[in-house]
């Protein structure tokens, strides 16, 4: 028997640990869509056929996430839409913002720009940004836990805090990613969704519910994660180095090495562990779960001379 069977997703996952759960995501494409999401951006085409076709072989090209936006509570379509485009890059994030009028303006942006500097072709965005999974079609946790911490976000601090469709790992819902910097956290609450934002606004990184930053890959994000939650950092005094897959020990799922910007390093390898079924969003069969979980976290002694 299923211990898990008639759970929401996020009570059944409630003792996973989150760390190295982020989207690993470098490039943003979030756009304005007050109306119905359907349960996939893309696959649903709720942007139109000929709209998301196109959408969707740009986006695969230039290794976009395409992202819909809402602004939080009721709102009519005014047949504006806001459009960000981020990148979220280890060095030197950014985004920018646009008004369109019509989705066709959107072929007008080339998508690769993302992986190089801001290239000034929109408004810069210089505060944090932030995206509260809200996506209810494709889970129904994070509508329901979502809406609320994005409502309460917002109240300060208009255009700037938006529901947004899936963000990956809705079962950490309510779920939230900060651009352009993709500081990603999960199940946050009213006031460490304030945490979370107020030391972004700082240039600085709450450890409470972070999952890890979308920029890495899971071994990077769990490796940042754990050098974070030992030493006080800004969000850009680590920079964080994959080492090669090790073929002598297989119990090691990979290692990292983490900089800090004042010459202290850290060595931090992962293994992955097993957890018992579960489902992984609402109403879904339960299938086999596994998380990361750091093995060993080494400060390296810098060598002399």
């Amino acid at each position: 028997m299923n211990p898990f069977e008639g759970m929401s997703c996020t009570a059944a996952a409630v003792d996973l640990p989150m760390a190295g759960t982020a989207a690993h995501v470098t490039g943003w494409l979030c756009i304005e869509h007050p109306g119905a999401w359907g349960r996939d951006v893309l696959a649903d085409q709720v942007l139109g056929p000929e709209i998301t076709a196109e959408l969707a072989a740009r986006s695969v090209a230039a290794h976009v996430r395409p992202t819909l936006i809402r602004r939080p509570g009721r709102n009519e379509f005014t047949g504006t839409r806001t459009v960000l485009l981020a990148s979220s890059r280890p060095e030197g994030p950014w985004c920018e913002r646009f008004e369109i009028t019509d989705l066709r303006q959107l072929f007008d942006i080339d998508l690769h720009l993302v992986h190089g500097p801001a290239p000034g072709i929109g408004a810069r965005v210089d505060d944090p940004v932030v995206l509260v999974c809200a996506h209810g079609k494709r889970d129904q946790c994070c509508a329901r836990l979502g809406r609320p911490i994005a409502a309460s976000l917002s109240a300060d601090r208009p255009g700037r805090v938006w529901e947004a469709s899936h963000t990956g790992g809705h079962r950490f819902a309510p779920a939230a990613v900060v651009l352009p910097t993709a500081l990603t956290y999960g199940r946050v609450d009213a006031t460490t969704a304030e945490q979370m934002l107020t030391a972004a606004e700082a240039g600085r990184v709450s450890t409470v519910g972070f999952r890890g930053r979308g920029c890495h890959p899971p071994i990077g994000q769990l490796a940042e994660v754990a050098v974070r939650e030992r030493v006080t950092a800004a969000i850009d005094d680590l920079t964080v180095e994959l080492e090669p897959t090790s073929t002598h020990d297989p119990t090691l799922a990979g290692a990292a090495v983490v900089t800090h910007r004042d010459g202290r390093r850290w060595r931090v390898t992962a293994h992955t562990v097993a957890a018992p079924p579960r489902q992984a969003s609402c109403n879904a069969a339960a299938k086999p779960t596994v998380y990361l979980e750091a093995a060993t976290v080494e400060e390296l002694i810098p060598i002399a001379g």
